[in-house]
């Protein structure tokens, strides 16, 4: 593949990820667009939860198994390496779409703030969240999480590998994976829950919890060693409480600190 094209390609497939951030923002939030978590025409429970739940597991198992170092492996002796991210945040984003296209809404009102100034708090809260999750892919290499990296430095002579150090910067002193928090904070700062929303943000705090417990910490575990396994004893994972980071701060998580970013 031409260097041109795979520049062609990763900047398409970015502009992709663009598209279904803005779109991912307007969905949770119910607004903005013409389709989002609690509109469409409501059909029965069982239905309902069976598409739903089937939508957010497909989309979990690519964005988890895709990003898997033994996966990665396989997967590019197939697909040239430089458009390997790239095609990984392709895909995540076309599954997304599909999910915010194909949701079923279950609009029973669970509870709702009718305040007009704390309903704006609460939305504003869920602004920082997703303001987070992108502040967090900056901390550690944006270009890089979705792909624009690889595809620039295509066709040119490989630097010789060298294996990056572990480094902590800024959120990553307060929480090992500050994306991860703030989407969390994003699915449920929402003035009105719904049983839809309910169900989105529970299972995505599930996915969340147990991809980074038991897939993207073994990796970096494997990756940094002990280097690592001291950050897990001074840094809590997900929740800003309890145990403080001093560790040495001369560097910042190296790609994939945060599992696999979301595109």
């Amino acid at each position: 593949m031409s260097r041109f094209l795979a520049i062609f390609y990763g900047a398409c497939c970015y502009a992709l990820f663009l598209v279904t951030f803005l779109y991912a923002i307007a969905f949770v939030t119910g607004a903005w667009v013409p389709k989002h978590i609690d509109s469409g025409q409501a059909g029965s429970l069982a239905t309902a939860l069976a598409i739903n739940l089937g939508l957010l597991g497909l989309f979990a198992v690519q964005h988890s198994g895709m990003a898997r170092p033994g996966f990665k492996r396989w997967w590019t002796r197939f697909v040239p390496g430089p458009i390997e991210r790239s095609t990984y945040v392709l895909v995540s984003s076309l599954l997304l779409l599909a999910l915010f296209w194909l949701w079923r809404p279950l609009p029973q009102v669970l509870w709702e703030i009718e305040h007009p100034a704390a309903r704006m708090a609460i939305y504003g809260v869920s602004m920082l969240g997703w303001l987070l999750v992108l502040t967090s892919t900056f901390l550690i290499n944006h270009w890089e999480l979705f792909g624009l990296r690889q595809v620039w430095r295509s066709g040119q002579p490989l630097e010789q590998a060298l294996e990056q150090p572990f480094v902590i910067r800024a959120l990553y002193r307060i929480v090992r994976h500050p994306m991860m928090l703030g989407f969390l904070i994003a699915f449920w700062s929402a003035p009105t829950m719904t049983v839809g929303h309910l169900l989105f943000a529970a299972a995505t705090t599930g996915y969340i919890v147990v991809a980074v417990r038991f897939l993207e910490e073994r990796d970096l575990l494997a990756q940094f060693g002990d280097t690592y396994r001291q950050y897990q004893r001074r840094v809590p994972m997900l929740l800003p409480m309890g145990r403080r980071s001093r560790a040495p701060v001369d560097a910042a998580p190296g790609h994939g600190v945060a599992p696999g970013g979301l595109p």
